[in-house]
């Protein structure tokens, strides 16, 4: 069965910049273009990752990993931050609150797809 991820940034070439190299490597990517619509697409989906932007319009990505981690339906999902906020107490912040990787944008889509697999792989039960 396949994996999941789910991407969540209001910049759609970001998105599909993901999306493209993720699905490659065998991986299905499901999108949000907000907090709010991530949230949703986190119970809908039930992703077995989460890809999360930070500056995004109505929910933030701090707001949703928040929530994700004290969902206890949710609390297990490992989400890797990617961010240009790369301030050490945002990614102080970011780690603190759950998040497995605090990656920054600009980024390499190989590095990230290597990530993904490391995260999916030693998180994840096969």
């Amino acid at each position: 069965m396949k994996k999941t991820v789910l991407v969540v940034d209001d910049q759609p070439h970001i998105v599909r910049l993901i999306q493209v190299n993720l699905e490659k490597v065998g991986i299905r990517v499901v999108s949000a273009g907000d907090g709010v619509d991530g949230l949703q697409k986190v119970h809908d989906e039930k992703p077995d990752l989460i890809i999360l932007d930070v500056i995004m319009p109505r929910k933030d990505g701090f707001e949703v990993l928040r929530e994700v981690k004290e969902n206890p339906a949710t609390s297990h999902i490992p989400v890797i931050m990617l961010t240009v906020k790369t301030h050490n107490t945002d990614i102080v912040e970011g780690l603190r609150q759950g998040a497995e990787l605090y990656l920054p944008k600009p980024f390499h889509p190989k590095e990230l797809v290597s990530l993904v697999k490391r995260v999916l792989e030693n998180e994840m039960p096969q």
